[in-house]
């Protein structure tokens, strides 16, 4: 497959490299073509980044268990947290294949996207990172809620995720347990980004892998009071209503189209 002769595949590559050639014998790689060499890649990173970010949220939530801080309900059944590996382990490999079109896309020039920071400066930089994540958050926002919304995408893709994360068996492994489907769907605002925003293309990388930690975050039920982040205590009351705080990194979204719900109003209640 012939590439323009363009900076991002020498980046890409580079990245491959790192990645691959510190976790697989160079032989069961090195020849294959440069867009399977990213999509392993992906799988690779993707899956080192959700167990060591689920084990050391698990850990967290022993420790704070250990001292009291939890109500020891707050650790999830073992059963659940190996049916919620596996459902992850099967999707992965899928879900690795948005991030490695994604660069494709960028590596064949067809998108907004800039190698270094230089070429705009930093303040613009930044402005373009906050458009990016406001792409992401309007996107994520709509697409979970019609998820719900539409009655044959529930039943038939994001019931998955629910049924692996009930109140009580929600865990930082849950994160990533998705029908792939699921998965890609509700990334993809990450792609229509890189379409809109200029966007510099490790920074694009970096918050693709950022849903990993997100995710294990998210399904901690650990209560942060973190507004106007949607943390675990908000997404967990996504979880026993199906009808709340359908939103990524903040309440936003929610707040805007009446979708928010507090989860400080169980404790108030008495729940």
């Amino acid at each position: 497959m012939e590439y323009i002769n363009h900076p991002f595949v020498d980046e890409a590559s580079s990245y491959n490299n790192f990645v691959l050639g510190n976790s697989i014998p160079s032989f069961l790689w090195k020849d294959l073509p440069h867009p399977a060499q990213t999509w392993l890649r992906s799988w690779v990173a993707g899956t080192i980044l959700y167990f060591l970010s689920s084990f050391v949220s698990y850990l967290s939530i022993r420790f704070l268990v250990h001292r009291g801080r939890l109500a020891k309900d707050t650790l999830p059944p073992n059963k659940a947290m190996i049916v919620q590996m596996l459902v992850a382990m099967k999707a992965l490999p899928m879900y690795s294949a948005l991030p490695a079109l994604s660069e494709f896309l960028v590596e064949k020039g067809w998108t907004r996207c800039y190698s270094s920071i230089n070429e705009v400066g930093w303040p613009l930089y930044f402005v373009h990172v906050a458009a990016y994540l406001m792409v992401c958050e309007i996107g994520v926002y709509w697409t979970h809620r019609k998820l719900h919304e539409v009655k044959p995408l529930y039943k038939y893709i994001h019931a998955v995720h629910h049924i692996h994360n009930k109140e009580n068996t929600a865990s930082p492994f849950a994160g990533l347990a998705f029908n792939p489907v699921d998965g890609i769907v509700q990334a993809l605002p990450h792609l229509l980004a890189i379409f809109l925003v200029p966007t510099q293309f490790a920074t694009h990388i970096a918050l693709l892998l950022l849903e990993g930690l997100w995710t294990a975050n998210i399904h901690d039920c650990v209560n942060g009071k973190s507004w106007p982040i949607l943390g675990a205590g908000y997404h967990i009351e996504h979880h026993k209503t199906y009808r709340h705080n359908y939103g990524h990194y903040t309440v936003f979204m929610d707040w805007i189209c009446g979708t928010l719900r507090n989860p400080e109003d169980d404790v108030k209640k008495g729940k």
